[in-house]
């Protein structure tokens, strides 16, 4: 299908990226985000002013279409007129020694009951706890 030999009514039906695409498709050519968007505004009888609103949206939808490909020349083509080839590591990545955790082997009991030696500090912790003094909420107020 020729999208310059379609009518308005027509080319109202299909969305600004189908345009495009057909655009490209046809131009057998590169073109900037704003080029490609002025060729579908100029087809669809656009104002520039309403064009420069909507070039943002136009981009985004661009972006997100898969049928098209942004170049580092900063020009939209068509993904299908471009060979992608999957970047490939020579290099093979270098193994990682893994640290092998201890597992203990203790039954269910024994890792839910403490041992009587975790409780070794606490009495040290307790001397401590002696120098504590007890202030009531009135003798807070009182200070």
């Amino acid at each position: 299908m020729n999208i310059k030999e379609m009518s308005k009514d027509e080319l109202e039906l299909l969305s600004y990226q189908d345009i495009a695409y057909e655009l490209l498709k046809n131009s057998k050519k590169k073109m900037t985000t704003p080029k490609l968007f002025k060729e579908v505004c100029d087809l669809l009888e656009i104002s520039e002013d309403n064009m420069m609103d909507m070039i943002g949206d136009f981009y985004t939808t661009l972006m997100t279409d898969k049928r098209f490909i942004l170049l580092d020349s900063s020009e939209w083509d068509l993904k299908e007129k471009h060979i992608v080839k999957p970047v490939v590591d020579d290099e093979e990545p270098e193994e990682e020694e893994e640290e092998e955790e201890e597992v203990s082997e203790e039954t269910e009991d024994e890792a839910v009951i403490p041992k009587t030696e975790d409780f070794d500090d606490i009495d040290d912790d307790m001397d401590d706890l002696d120098d504590l003094a007890i202030v009531t909420e009135e003798e807070m107020e009182e200070e």
